[in-house]
């Protein structure tokens, strides 16, 4: 009995003991900083909006957006999470202090950032490519968003030109908190 209680208190003190979630079994640095998070341990149990994201893109204005579904739904469950990358035309040229920076200060962006991450085929980070392999499509620019249920398995992914409060995103974000 006390062993099946021991196990049962680590399950539900140990958020990691709790994640068996392959896809977000991944390390990431917190932009400009020494921080290094495991996606599975800090937000298991959470519905993920998944988005790179550049500073000198056409689709840069959709960090207001990103920021508000992170504001609005965060208390039901929902965590955007940002990859800055410069994969598409350099369009992220900026050290990580500079991109911090540009997203507190231009858009009082507050969800979580990651350090630069390649996203393309070529060189993609190992998340990024099983994004890919779950979901048939690499990111075709920046502001690609790939949603992820609390089971921690992909449901689906929105183009870049997709507006974060499309009506199909934000449907799509209500259905994955309800459950």
């Amino acid at each position: 009995m006390r062993i099946f209680l021991a196990l049962i208190i680590t399950f539900l003190i140990n958020p990691a003991f709790a994640c068996n979630s392959a896809l977000l079994d991944h390390d990431f640095r917190k932009l400009a900083a020494p921080d290094t998070v495991n996606l599975c341990e800090a937000y298991s149990g959470k519905v993920l909006l998944v988005v790179n994201t550049a500073s000198k893109c056409g689709y840069t204005p959709q960090y207001e957006g990103l920021e508000q579904l992170h504001e609005k739904y965060q208390q039901k469950g929902l965590v955007v999470l940002g990859f800055p990358s410069n994969d598409f035309m350099g369009q992220e040229p900026g050290t990580e202090a500079e991109i911090q920076d540009f997203c507190r200060l231009t858009y009082d962006v507050k969800f979580p950032m990651f350090e630069k991450t390649p996203v393309k085929k070529e060189h993609a980070h190992p998340f990024y490519v099983q994004l890919a392999k779950l979901s048939g499509t690499y990111p075709t620019w920046n502001f690609q968003k790939y949603l992820i249920g609390r089971d921690g398995k992909l449901i689906t992914q929105f183009s870049p030109h997709t507006k974060p409060f499309d009506p199909a995103i934000v449907t799509a974000i209500e259905q994955a908190l309800q459950n």
